[in-house]
């Protein structure tokens, strides 16, 4: 059985710094695509930045030049590196893989306090 795992979220003020890891378990298969999302409260879940194999990062405006995704293709691991945080930033953090299934970690809070 495939498992997410993320670590790595915390509380931090404003234009600090955060790390986000994940690891996923269970699998015999590198992954497609391995990224992060992320839902705030009474907000829809949204892309915060995915890695495909091959392909350059993909960020929305909202965080792209601040957060910086890495993997290690060969461990299924997905990082997020998140500079000068900002109080919106505040959710909880998903990390998420592709293969034949989409799968989806247990999730992680970020809160960034003014």
């Amino acid at each position: 059985q495939v498992q997410l795992v993320e670590s790595g979220g915390g509380l931090v003020q404003a234009g600090g710094s955060l790390s986000l890891s994940c690891a996923a378990s269970g699998i015999t298969f590198s992954f497609n695509g391995m990224g992060w999302y992320r839902q705030a409260p009474g907000k829809q879940r949204e892309l915060v930045a995915i890695k495909r194999r091959d392909a350059r990062p993909i960020y929305p405006d909202s965080v792209k030049g601040r957060f910086t995704i890495s993997r290690d293709n060969a461990k299924n691991t997905v990082f997020l590196q998140m500079n000068s945080l900002k109080p919106e930033d505040t959710a909880v953090y998903y990390c998420y893989a592709e293969g034949s299934y989409a799968y989806w970690g247990q999730g992680t809070q970020v809160t960034v306090s003014s």
